[in-house]
Formats: structure tokens, C-alpha cells, sequence
């Protein structure tokens, strides 16, 4: 048996919380047991920044602040609060599983693992977090920060994205949890991982569990997490025509399983490759779009590539002043004044292209 293995799970446990108790971070959701508040602030957290997700957080309680209040409103309020922090299937299935708590749950959020479970957008990392801080469950959180540290103190080499990793850390993560203090022992790991056992470069000399560490002895800390392989990251090519006419624009809203879904831009013709406007216009979707009508191109600007998790934007958005609107509209499409236009929820990308535009 490794010696990392040979220290008690409820040893291993008390450290973590002894140093959660010192180092821990001042955060709103920590000092409530509301399951509603700790469910926004997971939801946020995931794929963000702790300190770009807490201003997003204190916005959406205030203007959220339960559930029947963020049941009630109109899905665009919800994104336009959302823009900014990508991933937006995450405020999509916030606001359907809102729903659901605020009609299958009379507006009160289910207090078991399995009904938490079930809801809109809600994993198990998630529905733990929510059990055990709410509630004070037995269940026991397994995010990045988790697989982290669990890898390093026992030198585990299992992939953390296969099926066998995920069941083989669960199982671990289960074993060292403290029933009696579920959520410190949940919030302790995960505080552990995110300030002490970093992903580059840990400082090894101050950590409470380094006399424990299989990494740390085998000169493996670096390596450890393993991951199988990565998604390929694919390129993709936009061209947006923000057609003005008399103070007013065109926006559409994407729908479909696409990135971005529910948010609006302007016009888009995706192509397969980088174009010049010359063979854009050439296009027979831009010739459909702007039919017979006079247009003059008043700017245009190619923005930086804009990466998401697997794939990567190349956009060029053109100015064009128009004689007159496409008659009928894109499917999805709406004439708004100009003024208007950040009232609607946007991507990043097209965000960033109305400010650098001013």
C-alpha cells in the first residue's frame, strides 16, 4: 500500500477542515444555507472565475432573489443578465429548472439528492453541492479542483475523463468524506484545491497534507491530474452584416442546437473559409438577404479570434447602410433603433464588436 493511503479518511478530512477554517474565502453563498442562492452560485461557478462569477451572482439575487421570481420572467431578461459569461445552456436550464421546482415544487426546492438530481441542468457534482451545503447531506463533491487533489495525495494515474476515472474518484472522494460535516468537508477539498493544491506550481513547502502526498514524493505533481485526450478544437469563419437604415438595425436570434442559442446578433453568413467581401457578395445568401436594394459599407472590422472551448471564431463584422430592410426578414429576425440594441442579449464576440465600434 502506498504510504499516502495509510492515513485515515476522517484524519485526512479534519486536516482539510482545519485549513478551510484559516485560509477560506469570504463568499455570499457560503454564509447561507438557501439551496436556491447555493444552486445561482454553482451554476455560475462552473467554467468561471470566482471573481468575475461573484459580480454575475450578486446581480442575478437581486434581481432574482428566489425561485418564483426567476420562474417568472421572460427567458431574454434571464440571458441578457447571463451575457458576458458564456456557456449559455447553463442560464437556459437555470430558468427551465426554475420552472420546474416553481410548478412540480409549489416554489419550495426539493431538500432530497435524487429530486435535486433531477432537475434541469443539474449533475452530480452539483446536486452534491446543493445537498450537502443546503441540507447537510452525506454527499460528497467531486469538481476539477476535487480530482485534483485526490490525484495527487494518492498518485492516481486513471484518466479523470473516462468513465472508470470518474467512478474510481467518486468512490475515493465518498470514502474521505465526514458525515457529520458534510458540506465544511465538501467546501474544504474544493477551497484546498483552488487556493492551496493549484494546478501549476503548488506551493508544496506550506501544504498541511504534504508529508501525505504520493505526488509529491514521487516528483510527480505536475503530472498528476491525467486526462485522456482533448477535444479538437475545430475553426470556424463569420461574417455578420449589421445592416443600418434611419437609426435602426436587423438583429437575429440563433435557434437550433448551436452555440449561442437564444441570444441575438446580426445577420450571419458562416463560411467555410476566410472570404473577401467580394466573394461574399458573390454569395448567393448575401444576394437573398439584401435582394435588389443599394447598400454602401461604411466599416469594416476583423476581430480577434474569439476562442470557445472547441472551437475557435474568426469574425468580420461590415457596417452596411442599406436603401431599405430585407423584405421579409430572416426567420427570426426584428428591426430594433440602435439605442436598443445592447437592451438584447449578445454573445461575447458580438459585444466586443459594439464596443470597439463605440
Amino acid at each position: 500500500m502506498e504510504e499516502g493511503k495509510q492515513s485515515l479518511p476522517n484524519e485526512i478530512s479534519a486536516v482539510l477542515i482545519r485549513w478551510y477554517e484559516t485560509h477560506r474565502r469570504e463568499l455570499p453563498w457560503r454564509e447561507t444555507t438557501d439551496p436556491y442562492r447555493i444552486w445561482i452560485s454553482e451554476i455560475i461557478l462552473q467554467q468561471t472565475r470566482v471573481a468575475q462569477g461573484l459580480e454575475y451572482y450578486l446581480r442575478f439575487v437581486e434581481r432574482f432573489p428566489d425561485v418564483r421570481s426567476l420562474a417568472g420572467a421572460h427567458e431574454d431578461e434571464v440571458m441578457k443578465l447571463w451575457q458576458g459569461l458564456g456557456y449559455y445552456s447553463r442560464a437556459r436550464n437555470l430558468h427551465a429548472a426554475a420552472r420546474e421546482v416553481s410548478g412540480k415544487y409549489a416554489g419550495l426546492f426539493p431538500a432530497d439528492y435524487a429530486s435535486v438530481r433531477a432537475l434541469k441542468g443539474i449533475g452530480d457534482y452539483t446536486a452534491a453541492a446543493i445537498c450537502s451545503f443546503a441540507f447537510g447531506l452525506p454527499h460528497a463533491t467531486v469538481d476539477g479542483n476535487v480530482y485534483r487533489v485526490l490525484a495527487r495525495l494518492y498518485g492516481l494515474e486513471t484518466p479523470i475523463d473516462t468513465p472508470a476515472g470518474k467512478r474510481e474518484f467518486a468512490v475515493l472522494a465518498g470514502s474521505l468524506l465526514d458525515p457529520a460535516r458534510a458540506g465544511l468537508h465538501n467546501q474544504a477539498m474544493m477551497e484546498f484545491g483552488a487556493l492551496q493544491c493549484v494546478p501549476r506550481s503548488p506551493d508544496c513547502t506550506v501544504c498541511p497534507l504534504a508529508g501525505r502526498c504520493a505526488a509529491l514524493r514521487q516528483g510527480r505533481v505536475d503530472e498528476l491530474p491525467v486526462k485522456a485526450g482533448r477535444t479538437e478544437v475545430k475553426p470556424r469563419y463569420f461574417n455578420y452584416l449589421h445592416l443600418r437604415n434611419g437609426g435602426r438595425t436587423v438583429l437575429v436570434k440563433r435557434t437550433g442546437s448551436d452555440i449561442w442559442r437564444n441570444l441575438y446578433e446580426f445577420p450571419l453568413l458562416e463560411t467555410g473559409t476566410p472570404v473577401a467581401f467580394d466573394v461574399l457578395r458573390d454569395d448567393p445568401r448575401f444576394r437573398a438577404l439584401l435582394g435588389g436594394t443599394e447598400y454602401a459599407v461604411l466599416h469594416r472590422v476583423a476581430m480577434p479570434k474569439h476562442q470557445l472551448s472547441h472551437r475557435t471564431i474568426h469574425a468580420c463584422f461590415y457596417e452596411i447602410e442599406v436603401e431599405a430592410f430585407p423584405h421579409p426578414l430572416p426567420p427570426d429576425g426584428c428591426v430594433v433603433a440602435d439605442g436598443e440594441v445592447s437592451d438584447y442579449a449578445v454573445s461575447r464576440l458580438t459585444e466586443l464588436y459594439l464596443q470597439r465600434r463605440g
